[in-house]
């Protein structure tokens, strides 16, 4: 078994998640991870798939996608590793204020500065409005109030508002 990562890029339209995964379900591939949604406009997806199916088949099967050329496919195989379990504890991120550059580098390297972890980012641009959303895995030992720290004064110095807290287990 091995597992492949797969993207599409490209203008929207209906049906091209229904095309790309009839196509990925035809070679016997399963569906382990994906992440998919519009970026101002142009889809974008990522997969994580498992099966027997070598990697010029995955590609030949989906280069139809990208026969009016709005798509771009790519097909790279990635290596089996186990899954990683959280750390320590679940915290969600919240970040808005007026655009500017260096908001995502700024917050991004409190997180990290204090050993957090980054599993899912999103970020969305409303007129002069900024949003971003993180999920964070803290190390076992702690580091929330670290953490908030360290985003506060992040915050304060990119002039953005940022809110910390725990994570319900059935919102990831």
């Amino acid at each position: 078994m091995s597992l492949h990562a797969i993207t599409v890029l490209g203008h929207d339209r209906p049906g091209i998640i229904a095309e790309t995964t009839e196509q990925l379900a035809g070679l016997g591939l399963n569906i382990e991870d994906s992440t998919m949604t519009l970026l101002r406009g142009h889809f974008s997806m990522m997969l994580l798939c498992a099966g027997d199916a070598e990697e010029h088949a995955i590609a030949a099967a989906l280069q139809p996608l990208e026969t009016d050329g709005t798509l771009s496919v790519a097909v790279r195989a990635v290596p089996v590793e186990d899954r990683v379990p959280p750390r320590g504890s679940a915290w969600v991120l919240t970040v808005h204020g007026g655009d500017r550059s260096g908001i995502v580098s700024g917050v991004m390297a409190a997180v990290a500065g204090v050993g957090g972890n980054v599993t899912d980012l999103t970020t969305r641009l409303a007129g002069g409005l900024y949003l971003l959303v993180a999920e964070i895995d803290l190390p076992a030992d702690g580091g929330a109030a670290s953490l908030q720290s360290a985003v506060d004064d992040a915050a304060g110095q990119l002039g953005v508002r940022a809110t910390l807290r725990a994570a319900e287990p059935d919102e990831l």
